[in-house]
């Protein structure tokens, strides 16, 4: 049996994430924050799956509640193939009103936590595995929407690109995917106007589908090659 991790795994990015792993015959082990109720309906969507889907409560935002997590999932697998680290968070707010706990909980979220995830996991980590870190072009491109935000997913790149040292010999690639706008909950409740103004900086003109940024981790659980990369999954966003 193959085993996987993806953080933040029962809504969006990270649902289509879990879904090409489990098709491909990993057990997976996922966690969510707070919303038990959706948690509940991916366990019930993907009850054919449900012997190799393991989903626990785990809010990263909390050191001792993602070592439970962790914890868990050493106890369970006899090894690890590949870590998706997908869970981010943003405050919309202006920057300048940014309280201390509000920074330091967002890049506990995106950065932190999921190096402490890699590290404390280091040792069940086989051979020939994959790292993908979920990025952002926020992380790429400056953007004044949410500094912590764009400053945690930058952070997120250098860690897939440091993290390839760590691994060198093994086979294991660490890599780091950046996607544009998704089709997520999150940017389906933006305003339509808002939406119009993402459309025009996009040569593509609409979001991405879940599906093509869940294609860009499968692209990476193929391809022994790649490794220390930051893919831009953007539909040629320009920040303009």
């Amino acid at each position: 049996m193959k085993y996987a991790v993806v953080t933040g795994g029962t809504k969006g990015i990270g649902l289509g994430i879990v879904k090409v792993l489990l098709e491909r015959g990993f057990h997976v082990f996922t966690n969510y924050a707070r919303d038990k109720e959706s948690a509940e309906r991916v366990g019930q969507e993907l009850e054919q799956w449900k012997e190799r889907l393991s989903i626990v409560q785990a809010d990263q935002s909390d050191k001792e509640s993602f070592t439970r997590f962790v914890q868990f999932v050493k106890s369970k697998a006899e090894s690890i193939s590949c870590i998706v680290c997908n869970a981010g968070m943003t405050i919309r707010k202006s920057n300048m009103e940014i309280t201390d706990e509000q920074w330091e909980q967002v890049m506990q979220v995106a950065v932190n936590s999921h190096f402490y995830l890699i590290r404390d996991c280091y040792e069940m980590i086989e051979p020939d595995s994959r790292i993908i870190f979920i990025g952002s072009m926020m992380g790429v491109l400056p953007h004044g929407t949410s500094l912590p935000y764009g400053v945690s997913k930058a952070a997120v790149h250098a860690l897939a690109k440091n993290l390839v040292k760590e691994f060198e010999g093994t086979g294991t690639t660490v890599n780091a995917i950046a996607p544009g706008f998704v089709e997520t909950e999150w940017q389906k409740n933006k305003p339509q106007n808002i939406r119009e103004n993402i459309y025009g900086k996009t040569a593509i003109k609409r979001f991405a589908a879940v599906d093509e940024i869940a294609n860009a981790v499968a692209f990476c659980l193929d391809n022994q090659f790649v490794n220390g990369s930051v893919i831009e999954v953007s539909g040629g966003y320009c920040f303009k």
